[in-house]
C-alpha cells in the first residue's frame, strides 16, 4: 500500500508554480491538502488545480526584493502564516560562455540563485516568529554537480544554490528546515523545444537508467517528502531525482567496440 502524505492546511509557496516542473509541485501540494499560493511575474490564463482544490496566484518577479517583501506580506495578511516554500523559479536558455554578454550571465545568476535566497530571507522571518517554525525546499539541478555547457552560469548558479542550501540549514536551525532537490531531466510542455518531436524525446529519455524522463508530478512528491513531517530529521540535505543519472560515456564507446569485435566479418 502506497503511504499517503499529507499536509491538510499549510500553506505553501511554490515560486514559478504555474507551469513545467512548478505546476507539478503545485499539483503534489494541493493534493496533499496544502493552501498553494503561486507565483510568476504573469498571471495565467487559468490556476493550476488537483481535483476540486485550486492555487491562487499573486503576481512577483522573484530577481526584485521589495516584490519579494511584499509577496511575502501579502501571504501572511491572507493566510496568517506561511509554512513551506519552495523556490522552484528558475532556468536558463543555451547560450555558449564565450558568447554571451555579461549581462546575461549576470540574469541568470540572479534568477537561479539570488532570487531564491532573496525568498528564503523573506520567508524566514516570519517562520523563525511561528511556534511550527517552517520548511525551505530549493529546486536546483544536477547541472550543480556536473559540467553543464551551453548553460554554464546556470549550472554556476546551481552549484551556489546547493552551497546556499547547506549554509541557511545551519544559520537557521532549529526552526527552519532547509533542503534541496537536485533534478535531472524533466518531461514539460515545452520539452519540444529542447528535444525535438516525440521519437527525440524518447530517445533523449532511453539514456537515463530508469528509461524514461520523469514528470513534473514526480518532482512534486519528492518536495512533499521533504515538506512532510517524514523529513523531520532532515535539513541541509541535497537529495538527487534524476532516474538514476547518466550512462558514462565509456560504457556507450566501449560497449560499441566490444559489438563491432564480435560482429562476423
Amino acid at each position: 500500500m502506497a503511504l499517503e502524505l499529507r499536509l491538510d492546511g499549510a500553506v505553501v509557496l511554490v515560486t514559478g508554480g504555474v507551469r513545467g516542473v512548478g505546476a507539478g509541485v503545485t499539483r503534489t501540494f494541493l493534493r496533499a491538502g496544502a493552501e498553494v499560493v503561486t507565483c510568476a511575474r504573469t498571471e495565467p490564463e487559468r490556476p493550476v488545480c488537483a481535483g476540486e482544490k485550486a492555487s491562487t496566484f499573486i503576481s512577483c518577479d522573484v530577481r526584485d526584493a521589495g516584490e519579494v517583501d511584499a509577496l511575502i506580506e501579502e501571504i501572511v495578511r491572507r493566510h496568517g502564516r506561511i509554512d513551506v516554500v519552495v523556490n522552484n523559479a528558475g532556468g536558463a536558455p543555451y547560450a555558449e560562455a564565450a558568447h554571451a554578454s555579461p549581462r546575461f550571465h549576470e540574469k541568470i545568476v540572479a534568477l537561479n540563485l539570488l532570487a531564491p535566497l532573496a525568498v528564503a530571507r523573506a520567508a524566514n522571518a516570519v517562520m523563525q516568529e511561528q511556534e511550527s517554525g517552517g520548511v525551505i525546499v530549493n529546486i536546483s539541478s544536477v547541472s550543480a554537480t556536473r559540467p553543464s555547457p551551453g548553460t554554464a552560469s546556470y549550472g554556476a548558479a546551481k552549484a551556489g544554490l546547493d552551497n546556499l542550501t547547506a549554509s541557511l540549514a545551519v544559520e537557521w536551525a532549529p526552526k527552519v528546515r532547509v533542503n534541496g532537490l537536485d533534478v535531472g531531466m524533466v518531461r514539460t510542455e515545452h520539452s519540444h523545444l529542447h528535444y525535438g518531436d516525440e521519437a527525440g524525446i524518447e530517445a533523449v529519455g532511453a539514456t537515463v537508467p530508469l528509461g524514461r524522463l520523469a514528470d513534473p508530478d514526480e518532482i512534486g512528491s519528492c518536495a512533499v517528502f521533504l515538506a512532510s513531517p517524514l523529513a523531520s530529521y532532515v535539513s541541509g540535505a541535497c537529495l538527487t531525482v534524476h532516474g538514476g543519472g547518466e550512462v558514462p560515456a565509456f560504457l556507450a564507446a566501449s560497449n560499441s567496440l566490444v559489438k563491432e569485435r564480435k560482429e562476423p566479418v
